[in-house]
């Protein structure tokens, strides 16, 4: 079809890349470093965009984070679990960190962390208050680039907050553009820089451009400071910290600070110039924020800021000690189109002559190339340079938000040695109490640096496709992480997320494992091994928790789509009533089928694999026969009426009610299609089963369909013959209903308001393309109308699969009554190029950028793309979490030209 260009990769079919001959010098870098705790790793920009109103900061007895721990706080008290900072790097177990700090000469406070709304702030839940980017980054780590635009106005944090607040749920958020703080370009560009020279000696530059019309000031404060791990008790290091009960910072010449600590040993931050250098401890000034009678230490966290901002010079040790220290240059008027500099090196060696000298600019020349060498590998060179651009932005915003994510929720829960206790009935508010076991300090790949600082099961799931493509050591670790001992809880159920650990996310482990083994050349058996046998732990807990009476039908609940039924999932029914999901019980039939892909996989060099993969076909077949008929009164999760899968309400007298509502949960039975290839028949255990099977089970084998190819008999495994996929795809294409230019919608657009009383309550919903229009999970993210990069590429994954069976004879209308018929194949071209059409510009514009600024006709600002975390149904607009959500960086994924399949599964 007209519409479907080469250039989306699929992902069921991704075939091995090859090794780059001879490789380049990242990639000789990465086979270096197959280990997390490989040198290469040691540092990397793990530092949190926010660590200030996360669960795992939050203290207080009722649970509220944001108001326990506000940002407002964040510059004067000290952290417990980690650290943030602006564009910062820290080690990989997070003692020392460095970041950027910046001032205007007009701020009330020094910028030193992002700025943002709380939930409770936002007429749309969280969000950002910033503009900033990933601008590149190596997997190593060994090149890293970040960018910061500083308004040179006072920065408006009342007036945000004050309009926000005043904003209902139907208005546009009020930006930091809004307040014409950014009016004329006057704002400064601050750009970090990173090179490594060695895995312990990095070149760091910060360069900060005027784009203003006019002169003005500028203070730049370089700052490196260690995790406060010693005001709390019973911290297991201390021995290990030989001495000292806490590290210390020490002036070593007008132009460096010396850093010792007991495990990392000594490091040297050597800084060009001639700075003021200000110290102070990363302790909490208790006295101002909370009224006591003294503090700790006279020179507290935020006295770097007092000196700096409020001219206090007792606020800085004169003894040039400390736990904090900064660089402090200043600037009394940059001109515009100026460019000021600072370079600092922070290593194992004393400064010298040559520690600024040509080879400085030699490093930060040669790992820049290194990255261009790199991407030339990654990404294929027949894209657009639009299109390359997209791509390696993605990948740099994955690598820039990776994160050290300490949290033992025990510990948590208890309290510290010298901490109050917690009480006893109201620990923590209650969250996370049966999660005990959870102790993780890992980095771990996060949705996004500021509104997601924190990890979700299914969104690192996605995250590991791209990640694969430069980093699959990397990409395998995360997903065994999810699956140890010390995360997965010991019923097999795998970690939402910090806000609710109990929550359930999608079962989408399994298919990113798979995947990411196919992505990395088929060749790591032994994490296929490792995935699989935990992930036999976690199909366990789903069977066992989430179908409750063995029904084969399941009740997931919030399942991530945060408010896309008429109530909360998440929620407790009233009592007696039980719902049936519809997408519960796809995503189920689809976990069924990627373990039994992968347990195939093993089966080929391990035949007492056989049994397992059988199991898993067996449970599939069960599955798909409950889908259309369970309970005593052979209820279907199939609406003949409307051609449509809903989930059902079981009231406690039995009746039962179909949620005749058109979203995701119906399109989601696509989902449970798979192909077994020929070579199956040649597996014993199997080939014997499904004889069985067909002979003995009839009624169970209308799943599987079969057709001959040279190779021998292929079969096919879907959940939705051919009629019933004619009727969903037609809705499913249809402009009215799923179908907008920008992919599919999370909700029919022929939704209106639908109402229903559920156990005397009455609930409703209606079709919302952009924002959320209710409060459910804080109303930060919406499943009632907009796309979603995820479901999306599974969608189109498995139109491919259906496409490759039944060829060219299988066709729908596309658009729906158009005439125009397309094959399955091209319905999931069309799918994948609508979700990068997202980011290639129209008259010069990106449908993603929407009536932001960053959609203005200044080069400053288009050249920056956002990948947002939700897309308008009906402009494409992005929206939510924008500043790199990690499953939109699948982006890049679907940009590289198709591949050949590889021939063992084709």
């Amino acid at each position: 079809m007209s519409d479907a260009t080469p250039g989306a990769a699929p992902i069921d079919e991704p075939a091995p890349r090859p090794e780059p001959t001879p490789l380049s010098a990242e990639h000789a870098r990465l086979a270096e470093s197959a280990d997390m705790s490989a040198p290469w790793r040691m540092w990397g920009p793990y530092l949190a965009g926010r660590q200030w109103g996360t669960v795992r900061e939050d203290y207080s007895a009722d649970g509220d984070a944001w108001a326990s721990f506000p940002f407002d706080h964040a510059r004067a008290r000290a952290y417990r679990w980690g650290e943030d900072g602006l564009g910062g790097i820290c080690d990989r177990y997070g003692f020392l960190n460095f970041s950027v700090a910046m001032w205007n000469g007009k701020d009330p406070v020094l910028k030193e962390r992002l700025f943002g709304l709380t939930n409770a702030e936002g007429n749309h839940g969280e969000d950002a208050k910033e503009h900033w980017w990933a601008v590149d980054g190596t997997p190593t780590h060994s090149w890293m680039q970040w960018l910061y635009r500083y308004p040179q106005a006072e920065f408006p944090y009342q007036e945000l907050r004050d309009e926000n607040a005043q904003r209902s749920k139907l208005e546009r958020e009020f930006e930091l553009a809004d307040t014409g703080v950014l009016d004329d370009d006057r704002f400064f560009d601050v750009q970090m820089t990173y090179a490594k020279n060695a895995p312990d000696d990095v070149c760091i530059v910060v360069t900060a451009t005027n784009h203003g019309p006019q002169a003005a000031p500028l203070h730049l404060l370089p700052q490196v400071w260690f995790r406060n791990t010693w005001s709390w008790g019973g911290d297991k290091r201390q021995g290990v910290l030989s001495q000292l009960l806490a590290p210390t910072l020490a002036v070593n010449g007008l132009e460096a600070i010396e850093a010792e600590h007991g495990f990392l040993g000594r490091y040297v931050l050597a800084a060009e110039g001639a700075p003021n250098v200000l110290f102070c401890n990363n302790e909490t000034n208790a006295v101002e924020l909370f009224g006591a009678a003294r503090n700790e230490t006279r020179y507290t966290k935020d006295g770097i800021d007092r000196r700096v901002v409020r001219g206090d010079r007792d606020a800085v040790n004169p003894a040039d000690t400390g736990t904090k220290a900064a660089f402090w240059y200043s600037w009394d008027a940059v001109q515009p189109g100026e460019t000021v500099t600072v370079k600092l090196r922070l290593r194992k060696e004393d400064p010298d002559d040559a520690t600024f000298g040509p080879q400085f600019d030699a490093v930060l020349d040669a790992r820049k190339a290194d990255a261009d060498e790199f991407y030339a590998d990654v990404i294929h060179p027949s894209l657009s340079a639009d299109d390359r651009h997209v791509a390696r932005r993605a990948y740099a915003g994955l690598l820039w938000t990776k994160q050290l994510y300490r949290y033992d929720v025990a510990q948590w829960l208890d309290g510290d040695p010298e901490a109050p206790a917690p009480d006893t009935r109201k620990k923590r508010g209650g969250r996370n109490v049966g999660w005990r076991h959870l102790a993780l300090a890992d980095v771990i790949s996060m949705p996004d640096e500021w509104e997601y600082p924190w990890f979700a099961a299914w969104d690192t799931a996605f995250h590991c496709l791209p990640l694969a493509h430069v980093d699959p050591d990397f990409a395998k670790e995360q997903l065994l992480l999810m699956c140890r001992e010390w995360a997965m809880h010991p019923n097999g159920q795998l970690p939402a997320y910090e806000w609710a650990f109990g929550d359930v996310n999608p079962p989408v482990h399994a298919w990113a494992a798979w995947h990411v083994y196919r992505i990395d050349g088929y060749r790591d058996q032994q994490f296929l091994v490792r995935v699989f046998t935990k992930l036999l732990l976690n199909f366990s807990w789903w069977v066992n928790r989430k179908d409750a009476d063995g029904s084969n039908v399941f009740e997931g609940g919030f399942l991530g789509m945060d408010n896309i039924a008429l109530f909360d999932r998440s929620a407790p029914l009233p009592p007696g009533y039980k719902l049936e999901q519809s997408d519960a019980t796809s995503w189920m039939a689809f976990y069924c089928q990627q373990m039994l892909k992968i347990a195939l996989e093993l089966s080929r060099t391990d035949q007492a694999w056989d049994g397992v993969a059988t199991k898993f076909f067996e449970h599939f077949l069960a599955i798909s026969q409950a889908m259309n008929a369970f309970g005593s009164h052979e209820v279907s999760l199939w609406h003949e009426e409307d051609g449509f899968f809903h989930d059902v309400l079981i009231a406690p007298d039995g009746t039962t009610e179909p949620l005749r509502v058109r979203s995701m949960v119906g399109l989601l039975p696509i989902l449970g299609t798979t192909e077994i290839p020929a070579w199956v028949s040649q597996l014993p255990d199997v080939a014997d089963r499904v004889r069985w099977l067909q002979k003995r089970r009839p009624e169970l084998m209308g799943p599987l369909r079969s057709r001959s190819t040279p190779e021998g008999r292929k079969m096919l495994l879907s959940l939705v013959g051919k009629e019933r996929l004619t009727r969903i795809l037609q809705r499913m294409f249809d402009t009215e209903e799923f179908l907008s230019p920008f992919g599919i919608r999370s909700l029919s657009k022929s939704t209106g308001q639908v109402f229903a009383n559920v156990g005397g309550r009455d609930v409703s919903i209606e079709y919302e393309p952009g924002e959320s229009r209710t409060k459910l999970f804080g109303g930060n993210s919406n499943w009632r109308g907009p796309v979603w990069f995820p479901v999306n590429v599974l969608l189109a994954d498995k139109l491919r699969t259906l496409g490759r069976h039944y060829g060219d004879s299988f066709t729908i209308e596309i658009p729906t009554g158009s005439g125009n018929h397309c094959t399955l194949i091209e319905a999931a071209d069309l799918i994948d190029n609508s979700l990068t059409r997202l980011f290639r510009p129209v008259d010069g514009k990106r449908p993603a950028d929407g009536k932001r600024i960053e959609s203005s006709d200044s080069p400053l600002w288009r050249e920056h793309p956002t990948f947002s975390e939700f897309f308008d149904g009906d402009t494409g607009e992005g929206l939510g979490a924008t500043h790199q959500t990690g499953w939109t960086a699948l982006v890049a994924h679907l940009l590289n030209p198709r591949l050949p399949a590889d021939p063992r599964w084709a």
